[in-house]
């Protein structure tokens, strides 16, 4: 309950509160926007310990995580008393993850989720609490890249805590570790203790029943006896610890003995061997659980491993291999037969370079009872090669794809069936065996490359991505991204967090290394380059290209001796408990779930993470400062002035803070007294020559009467019921709410030396005309805005644009911009009588602002659009 104690004295400063000034709620706001810089920047850098770069140590860990719940919690507490609202639910939302935190450091992890059960359908790689390393690649596999694997459930960690804690199991190895006096014999006594234990020890009814009910369910999808194959995936299996043959795995089991067989596996938990290889990597007993895969068994007609990288020392890894036989796999990976080896390119078509055919006389095969046993393989197979040019072809696009998506290289387990259809097992990283390093330095392998780009823009991850670039901007449909392509985009926007899995690397003409996409990028280890300024102005949509974003360099084409993904270089401080500790924690902070403001799923009950609080309430301290400025009642402490030069706005200007320079008591104001940056801007443009024309337009009656309801309606919703024109100002802020004539435009901006904290907001509405020619303005209005790379909403008449993280000289060039906007569009759709006039205004208009332009190092003409513009998030 502590958390409501803070909160009640949070609050209570604001409820006692009459009547609070906008400039103190504004302070709230500019609080808001340093704190989630700061929490980016947090989890920016403990993103960047895990590339292996840093070494770093247990307090570094609960240093960061105690600044981050602090953090986290004033953001909160700051928008409270921002929207004068408790917001429990964020509140919720925090102690949720702060709770999942603290329990990681202490030593007990968390498992959601509560399931005993769940089918593959169901599983991808973010389930790996529950369902371990293995399973949920596999579910990745499947259900993200649609490849062919087997069917099946997993058996997950919940339910091996349920069955360990019944039994008194966790107590037993517990107690015996403490007692174990750290001699080999020991171990070997106490590792035959706990397996007898398990294997003697009953499951809960409830997991019998559901085990039992998922195996009716696989067998009702079966038109033959139902055989199954039962894998370990523990936590950590898979990953950046391999596990290799140190849990165990029941082949051919029937349904009969699922639950005998799945003992068994939790029992190899606990083997010396298994628990030697756990001690020498320095894996604490609280980071082990077992779930366990259950699976259709495939009738493997050859079976074999593939290793998309070969691991010769000081070799360049260009050449995949791939190691086969007849019949079931597991004789493959455990060295008990002979196999036919194919050396292939990595290169598409994946050619073969050589390979080794030998003499196979045997092959694992699955007994009518059980089990495998060994057959004699028949004699025409035995000295052929096990695996057609087609399948070999296959098994390499398969590979690749797969290590474009891991971002490293694989091992694959694999099998064909009699029907000649893939199946993938098992993908995991592979070890290296060798060095995955240069064979020759990066200066001599780049020495003949054509370079784009060199030494622009900001590293946010680290490594290097070959693929053919793709241009992206907010109208792109991400869900036809092609795999391993280059996401190319003049913003960064955390909607590209839907993408990352597929894309090889990232590039965009602006954002920050702390932003948010940036820090998703950091988590799946995406390579990615952003602010380069140029990237969408020099990079060609489907060009073949290197990123380099360790050297910071984009080259033309495939650069061979760079396309081994440094990434992949092993790192022996991944194996720390330090790391492994760091990477669960990070599954908490950063993982970003709310990426659509628009989405319904956009509120405070679905936070899952620090990041998604932190996402949510940047989003919606926008629109509380929007709404704040046009509330009376927030600015009744402010001294209001009339403008008396500039345009003939009738303008009053409520400086809440820094907005003016004038005397305090003065009743008018000046233009050259305004001190705010973006309304200073905005009134620059807004008096630009030949923005105005007062020469009077021909308006028919009925297009003014079919308008004058509208727009009177219209104008109740504006903070000038009264017909003036209101500004409020404060340093790098301002509100402006105008009515001209009968149309009303919002605009609302902060801009600031913080790229990440900068955003503008543009409403227009109305006119005087009928709905068609207001229309017409409209999309004349909306089509200069997408010159200028704002995110545009056209509904009727009625133009929504919102652009953000641009650096300040960016942003005035558009504040600026639309001033002249503003003032060039009054009349226009009483002259715009055809639609071809909608284009032939738009590049009237940015003619006329042509140097405003230049200034910005580009054009906004529809062939050249202006390389440095974001509005992203």
């Amino acid at each position: 309950m502590e958390i409501l104690a803070r909160l009640a004295d949070m609050l209570t400063g604001w409820r006692s509160e009459q009547g609070v000034t906008f400039a103190l709620l504004f302070k709230k706001f500019k609080s808001i926007l340093e704190r989630n810089n700061r929490i980016l920047e947090l989890m920016a850098d403990m993103g960047d310990k895990l590339g292996g770069e840093y070494i770093f140590d247990r307090k570094y860990i609960e240093d960061a995580c105690s600044e981050l719940n602090d953090q986290v919690f004033k953001l909160i507490s700051d928008m409270s008393v921002l929207t004068q609202n408790k917001n429990a639910a964020l509140f919720l939302a925090f102690e949720r993850v702060q709770h999942c935190l603290q329990e990681e450091i202490a030593g007990r992890r968390q498992v959601e989720g509560g399931r005993m059960v769940l089918p593959f359908k169901n599983i991808g790689i973010e389930a790996e609490d529950e369902v371990g390393g293995k399973i949920s690649q596999l579910g990745d596999l499947a259900n993200r890249l649609h490849l062919q694997t087997p069917n099946g459930f997993a058996i997950t960690t919940t339910a091996f805590f349920a069955f360990m804690s019944r039994n008194g199991l966790l107590e037993l190895v517990k107690d015996g570790l403490e007692q174990w006096d750290g001699s080999e014999l020991g171990l070997h006594e106490l590792s035959d203790i706990v397996q007898t234990r398990i294997m003697d020890s009953p499951l809960p009814w409830r997991l019998v029943a559901q085990i039992d009910a998922m195996v009716d369910v696989l067998g009702v999808q079966n038109n033959k006896p139902l055989r199954l194959a039962l894998r370990s995936s523990a936590w950590g299996e898979d990953g950046d610890s391999s596990f290799a043959g140190q849990y165990g795995t029941e082949l051919n089991v029937p349904p009969a003995r699922v639950v005998e067989a799945y003992k068994r596996v939790i029992a190899s938990t606990y083997s010396i061997e298994a628990w030697r290889y756990r001690m020498d990597r320095g894996y604490h007993e609280n980071e082990v659980a077992m779930a366990v895969g259950c699976q259709l068994m495939v009738e493997s007609h050859v079976s074999g491993v593939l290793f998309t990288c070969t691991q010769t020392p000081g070799q360049s890894c260009e050449t995949m291999v791939i190691s086969a036989t007849w019949g079931g796999g597991a004789a493959v990976v455990s060295g008990e037969t002979a196999t036919d080896t194919f050396f292939l390119s990595r290169t598409p078509p994946y050619p073969m370079q050589s390979h080794a055919i030998s003499h196979k006389t045997r092959r694992l095969a699955a007994a009518p009872k059980g089990d495998l046993v060994w057959e004699e393989v028949p004699e025409p197979l035995q000295g052929i090669p096990c695996l057609a040019a087609g399948q070999l072809a296959e098994l390499a696009r398969v590979g690749m794809s797969l290590e474009r998506y891991y971002k490293r290289p694989q091992d694959v387990e694999w099998t064909f069936d009699a029907q000649g259809q893939l199946h993938i097992l098992q993908s995991r990283p592979l070890r290296s065996g060798g060095d995955y390093g240069l064979s020759i330095p990066v200066q001599a392998a780049t020495q003949n490359a054509e370079v784009i780009f060199a030494g622009k823009g900001l590293v946010a991850q680290r490594g290097v991505a070959v693929g053919k670039v793709v241009l992206v901007d907010h109208n792109t449909d991400l869900d036809q991204f092609p795999e391993g392509g280059i996401l190319v985009s003049k913003y960064t926007s955390p909607r590209y967090a839907r993408v990352m899995r597929r894309a090889s690397g990232i590039i965009t003409d602006v954002g920050s290394p702390t932003g948010h996409m940036a820090t998703i990028a950091r988590e799946q280890r995406v390579p990615a380059l952003v602010n380069t300024e140029v990237a969408t102005s020099l990079l060609r949509d489907g060009d073949e290209i290197t990123l380099d974003a360790t050297q910071n360099v984009v080259y033309q084409g495939r650069i061979a001796e760079l396309d081994r993904f440094e990434r992949t270089e092993p790192d022996m401080f991944e194996e720390s408990y330090e790391y492994r500790l760091l990477r669960r924690l990070l599954k908490h902070i950063a993982p970003l779930n709310l990426v659509d403001p628009h989405s319904d799923n956009f509120r405070p009950q679905a936070c899952r993470t620090y990041h998604d609080i932190t996402r949510y309430i940047h989003e919606k301290a926008v629109e509380a400062l929007v709404a704040l400025s046009q509330r009376h009642d927030a600015l009744h402490h402010a001294p209001a002035r009339r403008l008396t030069d500039g345009p003939p706005l009738g303008l009053t200007v409520i400086d809440a803070g820094g907005g003016t320079s004038c005397e305090q008591a003065a009743t008018t104001l000046r233009m050259d007294e305004i001190t705010s940056v973006p309304l200073r801007a905005f009134m620059h443009g807004l008096e630009m020559s030949g923005m105005w024309d007062t020469d009077p337009v021909p308006v028919d009656l009925g297009s003014f009467m079919s308008s004058f309801t509208r727009t009177f309606t219209a104008s109740q919703a504006g903070p000038d019921r009264v017909g003036r024109n209101l500004a409020v100002a404060l340093r790098d802020y301002m509100n402006v709410n105008m009515r001209l004539g009968y149309h009303y435009n919002t605009i609302d901006a902060y801009i600031s030396d913080q790229i990440n904290d900068n955003y503008i907001y543009f409403r227009f509405l109305g006119g005087v005309t009928e709905l068609v020619r207001r229309s017409r303005r409209a999309r004349f209005v909306a089509d200069v805005l997408d010159r200028f790379d704002f995110r545009v909403e056209v509904h009727g008449d009625l133009v929504v644009g919102r652009i953000k993280k641009l650096s300040a000289s960016r942003m005035l060039v558009r504040m600026h911009m639309l001033g002249g906007l503003v003032a060039y569009a009054r009349q226009l759709d009483a002259r715009m009588s055809n639609d071809e006039q909608i284009t032939q205004h738009a590049l009237a208009f940015i003619e006329a602002i042509e140097s405003i332009a230049t200034a910005d190092h580009g054009s906004h003409t529809g062939e050249n659009h202006d390389s440095t513009a974001h509005t992203g998030a």
